[in-house]
């Protein structure tokens, strides 16, 4: 059995918690598979999975082995490249996903001089307001607003923005602006929905204390654009992200109520598959996200 066909299995099994999913994601038979790992524990003398009829996990000797196969593969893969030049000439497809309207204003301008400066790296550019599986979707590398829980995905803060109530001048004219989240009861409000927003409550801290207020939208649209629009011509509050409001803000159409109750950052992260090897293309790519970003997000001093 070929060794670097078992540290492979051994990896893909690791990553994806199945020898099915493991063989899918490598082109080979769950059998290949079964038999590639079982080769490799009977070289190490160990046992590197315990294996159920419903789920397989590692031992601790196979989670302490993980490190180890994964440099193993990162070193060779390092030395394909070097003997074929890519490691001095980025080239081949960077799969790339980013939030919808972050993706339209801030990576695509980063992916066009990207594009400029290496002409042979084809950019795949994802744009989806849902939570996408770097492994399973082939995805390089992304972008992702939130607080990120423990997982698979390596992470680089770039910055923060936070959540703004936002209405037009002429709504604020005719309806006033709520001093209180109480009195948003009284006001006329538009909802976005989806992954992360919720039509039915906003939630504010408070004197240190989370406080949900609850909502009746006017309107409930999935498209922030479409929310945007809406509060622009005057039909109602809004609550965005601060980076979705900007350039209205800039312009006078719309200006923040509720300045009074910040709301805590939400962090900004570069994130891409932990312990892959990363080609030059994506670490290239990835050092220039980062200094932009950085340079347009990152928390005022």
């Amino acid at each position: 059995m070929d060794r670097l066909e078992a540290l492979e299995s051994f990896v893909a099994v690791a990553d994806t918690g199945s020898f099915v999913q493991a063989a899918r994601r490598l082109g080979r038979s769950p059998a290949a598979m079964t038999r590639a790992v079982a080769a490799l524990e009977d070289r190490l003398g160990m046992r590197l999975f315990n294996r159920t009829t419903r789920a397989v996990a590692l031992t601790d000797s196979g989670a302490r082995y993980l490190d180890q196969a994964r440099r193993a593969l990162a070193e060779f893969a390092e030395l394909e490249l070097s003997a074929a030049g890519e490691a001095q000439v980025p080239r081949g497809l960077l799969t790339i996903t980013a939030p919808e309207m972050f993706g339209r204003l801030h990576i695509l301008p980063i992916v066009q001089d990207f594009m400029r400066d290496c002409p042979e790296v084809e950019v795949s550019l994802l744009l989806l307001n849902r939570i996408v599986s770097y492994i399973d979707e082939g995805i390089d590398l992304g972008l992702r607003i939130a607080h990120l829980p423990d997982s698979s995905l390596q992470a680089i803060l770039v910055g923060q923005v936070r959540q703004v109530c936002c209405a037009s001048p002429d709504y604020v004219a005719r309806k006033g602006a709520p001093r209180s989240v109480q009195e948003l009861v009284g006001h006329a409000i538009i909802a976005t929905t989806g992954v992360r927003a919720v039509a039915d409550r906003w939630n504010f801290e408070i004197n240190g204390a989370s406080h949900a207020v609850a909502i009746r939208p006017l309107l409930a649209v999935n498209s922030v654009q479409a929310a945007l629009d809406a509060a622009i011509a005057g039909s109602g509050i809004v609550r965005l992200l601060s980076y979705q409001s900007a350039a209205p803000e800039e312009a006078g159409s719309l200006v923040r109520v509720l300045e009074d109750h910040p709301q805590p950052p939400i962090p900004i992260h570069i994130v891409h598959p932990a312990g892959r090897h990363l080609a030059l293309k994506t670490r290239l790519f990835i050092d220039r996200a980062v200094g932009v970003l950085r340079e347009k997000f990152a928390p005022a001093s």
